[in-house]
């Protein structure tokens, strides 16, 4: 199969995805690392991070200050600049998150725990609401500072940006991110 264009994905690269990984966008020491649930199919298909377009990942950071510009996911490698990185909880791409078995996204905790100790952010920011209060057995985890840490490290939970999930649109993803910003400047943090 001949490779994806570099800002797109044919149909049958994108069915052809299924089960693909995206590399983490990390380094030691971020601010943020941000977790997703797993790769869509585009992602898969493209090898880069909430890379469909209409996902709204990009355009929350960006609104909400926690980068200079609108980045584009085949720019991801530009967030360890700002302190930020990607990683995602499943590794393996699937067409939509709700395809993920409960057993699955337990099982991927303590790889992330370990991912976490190992590079050691000051805060892990979960995307997806669902997929943290299974993985994590907090089903009454609300948005926003969890009591919890995560081998040492500050958690914070926001919605997934994906287009699919309408509950939340960009303004409040937007303010939500921002709120992640202002806490990271918060006075002893």
């Amino acid at each position: 199969m001949p490779a994806a264009p570099a800002w797109g994905a044919t149909r049958a690269q994108v069915a052809a995805a299924r089960g693909r990984t995206v590399p983490d966008v990390i380094a030691r020491g971020l601010d943020v690392l941000f977790c997703g649930i797993n790769p869509g199919l585009y992602s898969g298909a493209v090898g880069h991070h909430f890379a469909r377009p209409g996902n709204r990942f990009w355009k929350a950071l960006h609104v909400s200050g926690l980068t200079d510009r609108l980045l584009s996911p085949f720019e991801e490698r530009e967030l360890l600049s700002f302190g930020l990185g990607i990683t995602n909880l499943v590794e393996g791409a699937t067409a939509s998150a709700d395809e993920l078995e409960a057993d699955e996204l337990r099982a991927a905790g303590r790889p992330l725990e370990r991912k976490v100790r190992r590079f050691r952010p000051r805060v892990v920011a979960l995307l997806g609401l669902g997929a943290y209060r299974v993985a994590m057995g907090r089903p009454k985890a609300v948005i926003g500072p969890q009591p919890d840490e995560l081998s040492g490290t500050r958690v914070w939970l926001l919605p997934n940006p994906s287009g699919l999930n309408a509950h939340h649109q960009l303004a409040e993803l937007a303010r939500l991110f921002g709120e992640l910003r202002a806490g990271l400047r918060a006075p002893g943090r």
